[in-house]
């Protein structure tokens, strides 16, 4: 019976849950299975991967054939190198040891590399964090020079009221100069009203000779 070594999807819409199975090749993908090997959840970063390392071993150096994805999930968990370095030690080219050795190697770089990537995840959340405190508080800037502009009127208004202020005692010395000047006025017009008397005077002065003439003519008569 040929079999494989896939996925099983679970989960809900738009966050998938896999299972790693061991199933007939003519099943459907989420028919029966022979065997669960393990799961596989890409919802987390780095994704989370759990198997059971020597039944899957087991399988495949029976011959079970891994599709594309598994076979991905497999080589990053040392399944398929393992069973490279099985090989070796079974046509001679390697010794038990020598296989054991490279692949505990092989296991602390991949360790090593996984820890890398959690640290760099780490730092770019961490940039990330900075970037949006940074954003907040550039918007909060803006909100406030916001507010500030919309209150900017008012302080308009007020200095304006200072200015009708500081020109109301010049209007009032202008007025007090314009009361001023106005007597020299008057006094022009009552001069002018005055200078027809002062012309009828001498007529009165010459009337005087007059009177006095006749009453010297009645003395005469008398």
């Amino acid at each position: 019976m040929a079999t494989k070594i896939r996925l099983q999807r679970f989960g809900k819409k738009g966050k998938p849950f896999f299972h790693v199975v061991v199933a007939d090749a003519r099943s459907p993908r989420d028919g029966k299975f022979i065997e669960r090997l393990g799961s596989y959840n890409p919802n987390t970063n780095p994704a989370t991967i759990e198997i059971n390392f020597e039944k899957t071993l087991d399988w495949v150096n029976k011959g079970a054939q891994p599709t594309d994805t598994a076979r991905a999930i497999l080589s990053y968990k040392g399944v398929m190198y393992k069973k490279h370095l099985e090989g070796g030690v079974k046509k001679g080219a390697l010794t038990t040891e020598q296989a054991d050795a490279k692949f505990a190697q092989w296991l602390d770089a991949k360790g090593g590399q996984i820890e890398g990537k959690k640290d760099s995840l780490t730092a770019t959340k961490g940039e990330a964090r900075k970037a949006a405190l940074a954003a907040e508080a550039k918007k909060n800037a803006d909100r406030a020079a916001a507010i500030a502009l919309k209150n900017a009127p008012v302080a308009e208004e007020v200095v304006e009221e200072e200015v009708v202020a500081e020109e109301a005692p010049a209007a009032e010395a202008a007025t007090e100069e314009v009361v001023a000047e106005t007597p020299a006025v008057e006094e022009t017009v009552a001069v002018a009203e005055e200078a027809p008397v002062a012309e009828e005077a001498p007529a009165v002065a010459e009337e005087a000779p007059a009177a006095e003439a006749s009453t010297e003519e009645t003395k005469e008569e008398a």
